[in-house]
């Protein structure tokens, strides 16, 4: 998983055994929640063992469920979607299922209200069960893969389908077949080129800024709606800037007029 500051981590049998250097020193949301003011190996490593230790990353032991934690994070932007009708179901990643299409509010934001940039999981039975073999795309093998999931999510019969998408090819795809019955959420969007960055905000709904400077370069050039400040989402659709509208009504939030400028470093 590339996690704070985008550090790889490893994780096997419920214990790190490898974390790289964090190519980003600062995260405003870490700062803000932890007091961490520089991001190393080490505050890296002791943020995923308390992820382990507290509600079971990784693990057999992992708890599914969770109520909001950030004012504007993807998970509870998708959680409210559901549970308001928006939308049917949510193509999302899971560690110990990789992609699985779910459709219970709590579980989409206990599903990703806790972990980062997943890159590769394996099954884990406890997670698959809570989730639904059935909703699981591939329960043998835990593999990650959007553009599938959302197929199949289209295949159980949802119609207004929320999918997590982190590779601009991926929402090229999905939005060429499934056209406006996806709703996209670009996520994990640190260190991608300009050209990718362009790519998903002309593609998907909602597109987090995370450290990207090409995001926040597109961003301002499209004229997206910026809520939140810590890591801000940019709403780029009429659908995403309806959604968002939505979000800041329910936390009784201000909209901001558009993009500013990060006080941060960006990659």
């Amino acid at each position: 998983m590339e996690v704070l500051g985008m550090a790889v981590v490893v994780v096997e049998d419920g214990k790190i055994v490898d974390v790289s250097e964090p190519r980003v020193d600062f995260c405003p949301l870490f700062y803000k929640y932890r007091g961490i003011e520089k991001l190393t190996r080490e505050n890296v490593r002791q943020n995923i063992e308390f992820r382990i230790k507290d509600f079971g990353i990784f693990t057999e032991r992992r708890e599914m469920r969770m109520k909001d934690f950030l004012s504007f994070g993807i998970s509870e932007i998708m959680s409210m979607c559901v549970s308001k009708g928006i939308l049917d179901c949510a193509v999302t990643v899971c560690d110990g299922s990789g992609t699985a299409i779910v459709e219970d509010p709590e579980l989409i934001q206990g599903i990703g209200g806790r972990i980062s940039g997943l890159v590769e999981t394996s099954p884990l039975q406890s997670v698959i069960r809570e989730i639904g073999r059935e909703r699981v795309l591939d329960p043998e093998t835990a593999r990650i893969d959007q553009v599938a999931g959302a197929r199949l999510a289209w295949d159980m019969g949802y119609r207004m389908i929320g999918v997590t998408i982190v590779k601009a090819n991926d929402a090229v795809l999905i939005r060429k077949e499934l056209g406006e019955h996806a709703v996209l959420f670009g996520v994990h969007t640190s260190g991608c080129t300009e050209s990718e960055a362009r790519s998903l905000m002309e593609n998907c709904d909602v597109v987090t800024g995370c450290a990207s400077k090409f995001i926040w370069k597109a961003a301002k050039e499209m004229g997206a709606m910026q809520v939140g400040t810590k890591v801000p989402v940019f709403a780029v659709s009429e659908l995403g800037r309806r959604i968002c509208s939505i979000r800041l009504e329910q936390i009784d939030k201000p909209a901001m007029s558009g993009p500013d400028d990060p006080a941060r470093p960006l990659i």
